[in-house]
């Protein structure tokens, strides 16, 4: 019954939508997110270059292309989101 009375309480006050806003933790994960995609990637292809199996190597190269995908796609989050709070502030 309590559990009921408090779903009711804090349904009219969620929010639908999070906050257009980037916060300092935010900011931090980020960071730490592109980092280890990069240094992942860096890894995958050093080890790459260094393996004699062609099996392996190729494995590798796939690794280090996926967590590229990742960096980028993060940058491209990113951009997409200073884009769009630039024009929001010039309007």
């Amino acid at each position: 019954m309590q559990q009921q009375n408090f779903q009711q309480q804090t349904q009219p006050g969620m929010m639908q939508q999070p906050p257009n806003i980037v916060t300092t933790k935010d900011q931090l994960y980020l960071t730490d997110m592109l980092s280890w995609n990069l240094l992942a990637m860096k890894k995958a292809h050093f080890f790459a270059s260094q393996c004699q199996n062609q099996q392996v190597k190729t494995q590798l190269e796939k690794v280090g292309q996926m967590h590229e995908q990742h960096y980028q796609k993060i940058l491209g989050h990113l951009q997409t989101q200073q884009q769009s709070s630039q024009s929001s502030q010039l309007q």
